[in-house]
């Protein structure tokens, strides 16, 4: 018997997501973002060069892009390979990013001091710098140590300069 000529029946709506997801990264990966699809239906059109167009298989597709649950972006594109619950925790993040004036600092270009200082001269210490008009933009971040406080810098030889100007 040659089953070649009969119609194929509809995926299961796990093939569905399957393919669906498989679309968007192939979307991603070549263009950077996903422009193109924003709907189940904007994805018919390929399920339908498989598959005999019906409206089974439109449903189908329809169920597989609500069980997805993929977030949106501004413009309603769909996001690929985040939930909603990433994509609304990764915009919250972004807010307080820009609310806090968040700058990203790659450590390949941050250089170390290191201070030794007695454990109850420590906290006072880095309080001074923080507050101190000679180091301001001198130092990323200080970090008290078990020994000290470990300054972190883009422009370590000038920071040695101002600290050894100022040891007895």
């Amino acid at each position: 018997m040659n089953h070649s000529s009969s119609p194929r029946k509809n995926p299961s709506r796990e093939t569905c997501e399957h393919t669906i997801k498989r679309i968007l990264m192939t979307e991603v990966l070549e263009h950077g973002s996903n422009k193109h699809f924003k709907s189940a239906a904007d994805f018919l059109s390929y399920f339908e060069s498989l598959y005999p167009a019906s409206a089974a298989l439109t449903k189908q597709v329809q169920r597989a892009v609500k069980a997805l649950d993929m977030p949106r972006d501004e413009q309603g594109y769909f996001i690929v390979n985040k939930t909603a619950e990433q994509f609304g925790q990764e915009q919250e993040i972004i807010q307080l990013f820009s609310q806090a004036h968040v700058k990203v600092h790659p450590m390949e270009q941050i250089e170390t001091v290191f201070l030794e200082a007695d454990v109850h001269m420590r906290a006072c210490l880095i309080h001074m710098l923080q507050n101190s008009i000679t180091f301001r933009g001198k130092f990323l971040t200080l970090v008290e140590t078990a020994n000290g406080v470990l300054i972190y810098t883009e422009n370590r030889s000038l920071l040695l300069v101002l600290l050894n100007s100022l040891t007895i």
